[in-house]
């Protein structure tokens, strides 16, 4: 029997956390994790810097940056003046060459979707409208693909899944200019996140600095990382992960 879950039926599709991306299957997935796993992804990117996704930044994480020759990204209240860790501001100011960045959600999600041989892109606000007219064009030129937009979520000390209002924006950017560009039928998962983006996109950056999220990355004393989330379609790159690295 088909799972209930798994949206069948429709072309391009949408939901939440590792735990959907196992349950909604795509050819190509847009993970996205806008504060700031995938906003730091292309933000490195467009410096010419490879990003390789680790789950955890531990000692594993050490042994993994020295085997490929990589910088390995700290906590954000470790970096300094100088280093590098999943803030975007400092990875704006680096001079490296490959990073290993480690994170708990958009890693870890697009780790597993690799693994499971789905085409991993990176998404975020800043390259919505390019991933979108990227994965439009592959879509017309092989009908049997599908498109998936996992949001990453953020956890509560539990563990369960918050769901980050972000997320859903950055998602809903992707999803909206796919079914612009006649992409679809949309699920009605990926419907509703495309609507919940229309309804605020006259009002980003305000609300993104507004949401739970960007209140508390602010409070945190990193207001300059929800700036640069905010910069809404002002990239054009579309890292693809390819190998265990986005590039």
């Amino acid at each position: 029997m088909t799972s209930p879950y798994a949206q069948d039926g429709y072309r391009v599709a949408f939901d939440w956390s590792p735990a959907g991306a196992a349950k909604v299957r795509g050819d190509l997935v847009a993970v996205v994790d806008v504060l700031s796993f995938t906003t730091a992804v292309t933000v490195a990117v467009d410096a010419g810097i490879e990003v390789l996704p680790y789950r955890w930044r531990d000692e594993s994480a050490k042994a993994f940056a020295e085997q490929h020759q990589a910088a390995l990204a700290v906590g954000r209240g470790q970096a300094g003046d100088d280093g590098i860790s999943l803030s975007p501001v400092t990875i704006r100011r680096a001079r490296v060459r490959r990073l290993v960045l480690p994170s708990p959600n958009g890693s870890t999600i697009s780790q597993q979707l690799s693994d499971s041989g789905s085409t991993v892109l990176a998404v975020s606000l800043r390259n919505a409208a390019a991933a979108a007219a990227l994965v439009a064009t592959k879509l017309a030129e092989d009908p049997s693909l599908t498109v998936v937009a996992i949001a990453a979520g953020e956890r509560w000390k539990d563990g369960s899944l918050r769901p980050a209002v972000e997320d859903l924006w950055g998602a809903g950017a992707f999803l909206a200019a796919l079914a612009d560009s006649g992409a679809g039928p949309l699920s009605p998962e990926a419907r509703a996140a495309a609507a919940a983006y229309r309804d605020v996109a006259g009002e980003l950056p305000t609300l993104l600095h507004d949401c739970a999220g960007g209140r508390e990355l602010t409070q945190y004393g990193f207001p300059e990382d929800v700036a640069i989330a905010a910069e809404v379609n002002s990239s054009r790159v579309v890292p693809i992960l390819q190998g265990g690295v986005f590039k």
